[in-house]
């Protein structure tokens, strides 16, 4: 961006990804992707295995069942799995020449252009989430296109620069916004923090007026 190149944000949204996770997909996955074996593979496979739940409501409890795919809510493991879970998302953005960042099942896909090739940037983005959707489908994750957002990012002096493409992904189209939230902070299209300090400052401002009354 500093260079006058515009940038393409892309937040994938997930339909409970953690409740979704299978068991044998990710203990062959440690296997395969990343080596272990031995009594490190029996560990998650003790750790993972197992468990059962079941439904208290009041007096009334339901019968206990398997829980066959999930990962304990809640637990230091289950963000690390999940990324684990999710290695083979990482070579296929590469092979679309775009960029992944990812934490726990926050996983959001970037790539950079020249402003006069932002429709191939995007096409490039849509043909990538049709990919990685594919990926999901597979490995019994949703990936929810409505719910996913797209932003074009420039820098402040370039505004006039922002591109209306929007992002195909399927048969839904996804329309770019002005901010986004990543996390817990809310980014500008300008790469700003504008609508989280003002947020921010709201927020402090409700708070000090109840400590003053």
């Amino acid at each position: 961006m500093d260079k006058g190149d515009i940038a393409a944000l892309t937040l994938l949204d997930l339909s409970a990804p953690f409740d979704t996770m299978d068991h044998a997909t990710l203990l062959r996955r440690l296997q395969i992707s990343f080596g272990l074996g031995g009594s490190a593979l029996s560990w998650f496979h003790s750790y993972l295995s197992q468990r059962q739940q079941h439904v208290v409501h009041q007096s009334n409890s339901s019968p206990s069942s398997d829980v066959e795919f999930a990962v304990p809510q809640g637990s230091v493991l289950g963000p690390i799995l999940f990324i684990m879970y999710m290695a083979d998302v990482t070579r296929i953005v590469e092979r679309h020449g775009l960029s992944v960042q990812q934490y726990a099942d926050d996983t959001q896909l970037y790539g950079v252009c020249h402003p006069s090739n932002s429709a191939s940037l995007c096409r490039d983005l849509g043909d990538c989430m049709s990919s990685v959707a594919s990926w999901m489908s597979a490995n019994r994750l949703q990936l929810n296109a409505a719910k996913t957002e797209f932003m074009w990012c420039v820098p402040p002096r370039r505004r006039h620069h922002l591109p209306t493409d929007q992002l195909t992904v399927g048969s839904v189209s996804v329309a770019p916004v002005d901010s986004v939230r990543d996390l817990v902070v809310l980014l500008n299209s300008d790469i700003s923090m504008d609508a989280h300090l003002t947020r921010l400052a709201s927020s402090c401002f409700g708070v000090l007026i109840n400590l003053f009354l």
